[in-house]
């Protein structure tokens, strides 16, 4: 089978996704500059949800430009990972209209973290397909990016309990490992060239 489907599917589910998000930003009943600042929490909540989906995204198709061939497994895994990402919406919302509260923090660590691991278990069944000696398995040997992720996701949603803005600052440090598409994905294309 062929991934260019796999890669069209994921691409629509998660376009969907993001409109999602966006649809769930009321215009403000206002006329003037005071009448945003009550949609500020949700709008926050949207930018950051936004730029974890476009990570995603961005490396979805980055560890895809290394894949030879997808088979079963990897489709589940595929679909493993776009069901948590579906879940993005409902938890943007929940922290956006509760303000950053902590049990709705704690619920979006805690899709974040299902996400990360999504996103380990789909790497890992791509290895085992596309061949244990290829240059993706080289690549991504070492996890340390997939593992330090579901740490800091773990912490976050700890600490939320307590310090839900310092929860989603872990969260955000999370984000910025993953905001550049992982480099030894990229080295070891550059090598097969």
């Amino acid at each position: 089978m062929t991934k260019g489907r796999l890669e069209a599917f994921s691409d629509g589910v998660l376009a969907i996704i993001i409109t999602i998000m966006v649809l769930e930003l009321k215009v403000p009943e206002g006329g003037n500059w005071a009448s945003l600042k009550p949609m500020l929490p949700k709008f926050l909540a949207y930018i950051f949800s936004f730029i974890y989906v476009g990570i995603y995204w961005n490396n979805h198709h980055h560890l895809f430009q290394a894949v030879r061939k997808v088979n079963g497994s990897v489709l589940w895994a595929n679909l493993h990972l776009l069901f948590w990402l579906s879940l993005m919406p409902i938890a943007t919302e929940w922290i956006g209209a509760t303000h950053f509260a902590e049990n709705p923090v704690a619920a979006y660590g805690g899709a974040l973290v299902m996400c990360a691991v999504a996103y380990t278990i789909l790497e890992n069944a791509i290895i085992k397909c596309d061949c244990e000696n290829s240059k993706l398995t080289q690549a991504i040997h070492s996890k340390y990016k997939e593992y330090g992720s579901i740490v800091l996701y773990a912490s976050g949603i700890i600490i939320s309990f307590y310090y839900p803005y310092l929860a989603v600052a872990l969260y955000y440090l999370a984000a910025m490992i993953w905001l550049i598409p992982d480099k030894r994905i990229e080295k070891s294309l550059e090598e097969e060239s």
